[in-house]
């Protein structure tokens, strides 16, 4: 079965994705995953470039130039500089990314970083990507963000909020639909037939039996009782500063951890240059690199393409993860 190609959005225009893009074409020519860039030729002027009109013909063109599927922008390109009047072509990337997956016309989308406040400025009413994908592609449940390297993946139960407010919000419902949606993707896109879950303790030592708080007996194991009864492999509450050794990254495929930190700072501290965002629950394969626009060194030559490649990478093995799961 010949790979769908993958369909990689403009992302922020001013920022380093044009560059980053560039590079990752450089890299991946030869061996592939095969992608395109919906997007303005105007971002990658240092490589050679081909429009095309279908993501059909992204495939054959792609080892001698990095194929365009044209979304003009309407205001000039100036690195550093993001114009709101871009925004419109920007979402218009993302919306015809999701379309051609939901299709079955590219293998899986990948996503350049955005600059939320500029999208915000000109009418976006959602908070990130994910959210905005969740409306586009959802499947029934929330998106859930995984980060992903060689040796880790995690997941934060609780994620963009304020410290106090993670610990208000979360529930055992909440960590139990994550974690089926979670080993889901794990049998279907990562091709585990039976992965194996680690959920984190909230407080220090898990609580250490109740004496440094009572929210690991009362939320955490309760929902870790709940994935067993559903077949699931999942085991804790585990400490924090201990499930992260290599030892015991050894005996897990995937972790949830209870809140933002708990989960981004082990795997930035193991591979920040090649850590994926991976958006669960979708009815499409979605990856990101870890990082964000960098305004200020767009233009620079800087810009270090190694999230995007993995992301790309990633995205072509969870595709033809899905397919295989899919074929007959």
């Amino acid at each position: 079965m010949t790979p769908l190609p993958l369909a990689l959005t403009m992302g922020e225009p001013a920022g380093i994705g044009g560059e980053t893009t560039a590079k990752a074409w450089r890299a991946l020519r030869e061996s592939g995953p095969a992608f395109f860039l919906i997007g303005d030729p105007a971002q990658c002027p240092d490589v050679p470039t081909t429009m095309i009109e279908a993501p059909e013909q992204a495939a054959a063109a792609f080892a001698t130039a990095l194929p365009i599927l044209p979304r003009p922008l309407a205001a000039p390109l100036r690195l550093g500089h993001p114009d709101p009047a871009n925004a419109p072509a920007v979402i218009g990337a993302i919306e015809q990314a999701v379309q051609l997956a939901l299709a079955g016309r590219v293998g899986a989308v990948v996503t350049n970083p955005i600059q939320k406040a500029v999208l915000t400025a000109a009418g976006f009413r959602h908070p990130g990507h994910t959210e905005f994908l969740g409306e586009l592609a959802g499947d029934g449940g929330p998106p859930v963000m995984m980060l992903a390297c060689p040796g880790l993946r995690v997941v934060p139960v609780t994620i963009h909020v304020a410290l106090a407010e993670a610990l208000r919000s979360l529930t055992t419902a909440m960590i139990v639909e994550q974690g089926r949606i979670v080993a889901a993707a794990l049998r279907r896109d990562f091709g585990l037939a039976q992965p194996r879950l680690v959920i984190a303790g909230l407080n220090p030592h898990a609580g250490e039996a109740g004496t440094m708080g009572r929210e690991d007996i009362e939320i955490v194991a309760p929902a870790i009782a709940a994935l067993r009864a559903a077949g699931i492999a999942a085991r804790g509450p585990l400490p924090a500063d201990t499930m992260f050794t290599p030892r015991a990254r050894a005996g897990y495929d995937a972790a949830l951890c209870m809140y933002h930190d708990q989960a981004l700072i082990p795997i930035k501290t193991l591979d920040m240059d090649g850590g994926v965002n991976v958006t669960l629950g979708l009815r499409i394969i979605r990856t990101s690199p870890d990082h964000g626009t960098a305004l200020d060194i767009a233009g620079q030559g800087l810009a270090d393409p190694g999230s995007l490649i993995a992301a790309l990478r990633l995205a072509g093995e969870m595709a033809a993860s899905r397919a295989r799961e899919s074929a007959p």
